[in-house]
């Protein structure tokens, strides 16, 4: 019978406690084809028929009555700890208790200020030394035989997993509403007649900037700029069909007096453009901007041929994270951007840096813009495992809460998008039969703990988060009730030899993020001029708020992963 077995001796040695890329390299380990770990040992792990993991945030060590982080200078905080049994602990969630016999201290990313996205950090992994040849080997020899623009278009599967507002044609994938409009499509024969001079298509920088209605976010201005002449072929201020809630400044540069003046519509930008992405006598134009997708959506226009930065540049901790414009000019382009403070962005300026950022990448050559370390999707990996049948018998699945099949889902074989947990339980039940590996979420306590906070934009200005009160008892012992009776029935639902995983991620992130909103509003302050004196003393960030942070950082960082086989 599998059964996992910790290694106390190798995990004291440990100068953290495992951390989340431990947990997801121990996963490819059972269900593809990673290394076994030296932490942990998987007695049987090829009788192992199939792997559910879930990640579950606000499970405390509280929770399971475990003993507080050791301090004392002998004791190692990084080794498992013994569950009490639940008669013993009269803990709220039994079912961990009964099930499993140990909780393993785990650490979440991050650095000395922040804590980063344990999503990302379970999702990505780096590629074999095998794939990573195999894929300099394509580089170099893409490099060789084209490295013109059109190389660096964004395929059909890649417009889907970035949320493109896709061409009906292409695929039946996007609901256009009222407004939308499509680039008509090019017909191959009438451009394979063309003369070999005018088959090349022109390529087009586009930005746009928005402000904030009772309907949303609406366009404001667009500017489009001629790639080889550099000329600006278009420029417009563009008035919101209803009255602007916000103008969003500090980004978009608009102001109410700038926009006072303006009477273009957005189906009047529309009808400018349409000759312009589709020229008569001509191949479609290929539009490139920064997160195009954004633009397309605020001008309501799904087109077929587009070059995105944010893609065919890679952030520095890999995907699905995306780098930002002014980070990428200035590290890839040498050149600073955005740089107004809060008058704003200024949509040319930004439409230029992405001409230049494709310019430097035909100059020097697909990697450039790439980090040395190659990462992909566990489920990449998973797909070319040949331990099991063969590349594709490994069968993937998400089921969380959002839409994650374009995020963390997006390279899976399946996925199932919920609202609420009850869903997530409801999909996996559904799900795990057909698939080798599962993957859920479920934030029932981590909600009713009051650690879930709305995502702000690069739009809105992010508040000084106010630290929640507690949570009533009843509130968070019927949240944890109900997770008990969730995993429950998904455990009993599992068939034999099923490897069960339950890890928490991180702790109460509330105290960290509103001292980094402290930190970040003080230092956003200095940048625009104001001198210390000028500031309110109680929003000063002092040495001794940035000790506290780390702590709260550190403490933030703390999770629990559970092992067991059904």
């Amino acid at each position: 019978m599998p059964r996992f077995m910790y290694v106390n001796g190798e995990i004291v040695k440990r100068k953290d406690a495992v951390h989340i890329n431990d947990v997801r390299d121990l996963i490819l380990h059972i269900a593809a084809d990673a290394p076994p770990p030296n932490w942990v040992k998987v007695e049987h792990a090829r009788s192992i028929e199939k792997v559910v993991a879930l990640l579950i945030p606000g499970i405390l060590p509280s929770t399971l009555a475990l003993p507080p982080l050791p301090t004392s200078a002998t004791t190692n905080p990084n080794v498992p700890l013994s569950i009490p049994l639940p008669a013993e602990s009269h803990t709220p969630i039994p079912f961990i208790a009964s099930t499993y016999s140990h909780a393993c201290p785990t650490r979440a990313p991050g650095d000395q200020t922040r804590m980063y996205s344990v999503l990302s950090e379970f999702f990505q992994c780096q590629v074999t030394p095998q794939e990573k040849a195999k894929r300099q080997a394509q580089r170099a020899s893409q490099r060789a035989f084209d490295n013109t623009p059109s190389l660096y278009m964004l395929s059909l599967k890649e417009m889907i997993e970035n949320d493109y507002p896709v061409p009906s044609y292409l695929a039946d994938v996007f609901e256009k509403g009222p407004g939308w409009v499509e680039t008509p499509q090019a017909s191959e024969e009438s451009t394979l007649l063309l003369p070999a001079e005018k088959r090349q298509s022109k390529i087009y920088a586009i930005d746009c900037e928005m402000c904030l209605t009772e309907d949303g976010k609406e366009l404001t201005r667009v500017c489009m700029i001629d790639y080889e002449s550099g000329i600006v072929v278009y420029d417009k201020l563009v008035k919101p069909p209803k009255p602007v809630i916000d103008y969003m400044t500090k980004w978009s540069g608009i102001t109410e007096a700038l926009l006072a003046s303006a009477t273009t519509t957005v189906a009047e930008v529309q009808a400018h453009l349409m000759p312009i992405l589709a020229p008569k006598g001509g191949p479609t134009s290929i539009l490139l901007g920064h997160s195009l997708e954004s633009d397309l959506r605020a001008l309501r226009i799904c087109h077929p041929r587009c070059i995105d930065t944010a893609v065919i540049y890679h952030h520095p901790r890999g995907r699905p994270l995306k780098p930002g414009l002014a980070w990428l000019t200035k590290k890839w382009v040498n050149r600073e951007i955005q740089t107004r403070g809060d008058s704003g962005h200024d949509p040319e300026e930004d439409a230029r840096a992405c001409i230049d950022l494709l310019k430097s990448k035909l100059r020097y050559g697909p990697t450039y813009g790439e980090y040395k370390t190659d990462f992909e999707s566990i489920y990449e990996r998973m797909g070319r495992a040949s331990g099991r049948g063969g590349p594709g018998s490994v069968r993937s699945v998400v089921v969380d809460h959002g839409n994650p099949g374009v995020m963390h889902g997006a390279k899976a074989n399946s996925n199932v998008p919920c609202t609420s947990d009850d869903e997530v339980l409801e999909g996996l039940l559904q799900a795990i039969p057909g698939h080798e590996f599962s993957f859920g979420r479920f934030t029932g306590i981590a909600d009713a703990l009051g650690w879930l906070t709305p995502k702000t934009t690069a739009a809105e200005t992010p508040a000084v988060p106010v630290i929640p009160a507690e949570p009533s008892p009843s509130v968070l012992a019927n949240a944890q009730a109900t997770l008990n009776n969730q995993l429950i029935t998904l455990y009993a639902s599992l068939p034999p030899r099923t490897a069960f995983i339950i890890f928490t991620g991180h702790s109460d992130p509330r105290h960290m993020a509103s001292l980094n909103a402290r930190k970040s509003a003080f230092e956003s302050a200095i940048r625009s001029g104001k001198k210390a004196e000028d500031i309110d003393k109680a929003d000063w960030w002092t040495a001794s708020d940035g000790r506290e942070l780390e702590e709260e950082v550190e403490k933030a960082k703390r999770g629990l992963l559970f092992l067991g086989v059904k």
